[in-house]
């Protein structure tokens, strides 16, 4: 890696310590030759402005924002992509001669990790559990894509909210549910797909989940994006259930190399990349 004309890529987040991006996108751009390198930062939700304003001084050529900042971050820049500007929040960032535009790859990189293992979701009931930036962007692709979804929060408002703005923006119609038990269990009776896309299950509280294996049936399809662990509290009880399991690893490599296609223009190493994240994870 040589010093000059060195393009620095980040994420900034909070917290970023236990991120396996660095290792998978350094490993990419070594593939590729490319002189390039990927750091994390840690950015507490009060100096998010403050960073940005450091990005642009630094000349960062691109990087990614993960929790809380999806959102918080959209005011902040000078552009957004469709995929942004229709989901309302930011994963993706680049640096365009100064002009920082947004992107969002959370929604199509989940999309793809999910129809990879179970096919076209299209007429698929799915519930998704969560109503914050992860889950507005999944929400989205789902709809697009013609799932029957029904959207489950802890604050049914928010819940609501981002259905009527999928129903104004896209038309489709979006179902509402509450995480109470009996609501949920409800919800959940003869569905297709569920989708945590909450952080309920990431280390360092891995023994938590919000749907039990009573809550659940045999061929249910259950799909969690948490990937640290990759095993979740959450996939182990849909096992005892009798359901297929999908961990959160695919999407992080497909959204990843969505980005990557975006800073660079090239087509992303994806297999490098998902062995890059595997190492990390057994190490």
């Amino acid at each position: 890696m040589k010093s000059a004309n060195l393009k620095l890529f980040a994420l900034i987040g909070d917290p970023v310590e236990q991120s396996l991006s660095p290792p998978m996108y350094n490993a990419a751009f070594r593939a590729l030759g490319l002189n390039c390198a990927y750091v994390a930062l840690r950015v507490p939700k009060q100096f998010l402005t403050d960073a940005i304003g450091g990005i642009r001084a630094l000349n960062i050529a691109g990087f990614n924002i993960t929790t809380p900042h999806k959102i918080g971050i959209v005011g902040l820049l000078d552009e957004l992509d469709e995929s942004a500007s229709l989901v309302g929040a930011v994963n993706t960032v680049k640096n365009d001669r100064g002009k920082l535009i947004g992107f969002n790859t959370d929604g199509e990189g989940a999309l793809r990790a999910l129809e990879e293992k179970v096919g076209s979701v299209r007429e698929k009931e799915v519930v998704l559990l969560g109503a914050g930036g992860a889950a507005r962007a999944i929400a989205f692709s789902l709809s697009k894509a013609g799932a029957r979804l029904t959207i489950a929060n802890r604050t049914v408002s928010r819940a609501k909210a981002l259905a009527s703005t999928i129903e104004q923006k896209l038309g489709i119609e979006v179902e509402v549910a509450s995480l109470n038990r009996a609501e949920l269990t409800g919800a959940l009776k003869n569905i297709d797909v569920l989708i945590n896309a909450t952080s309920v299950g990431m280390s360092p509280n891995a023994d938590q989940t919000l749907v039990s294996a009573s809550m659940m049936h045999r061929g249910l399809v259950v799909y969690d994006i948490v990937y640290e662990p990759l095993r979740t509290k959450l996939l182990r009880e849909a096992r005892r259930a009798g359901g297929r399991t999908i961990d959160g690893l695919g999407m992080l490599v497909h959204q990843g190399a969505l980005a990557f296609e975006i800073w660079t223009g090239k087509r992303a190493p994806i297999k490098v990349m998902e062995a890059a994240a595997k190492r990390e994870l057994r190490g």
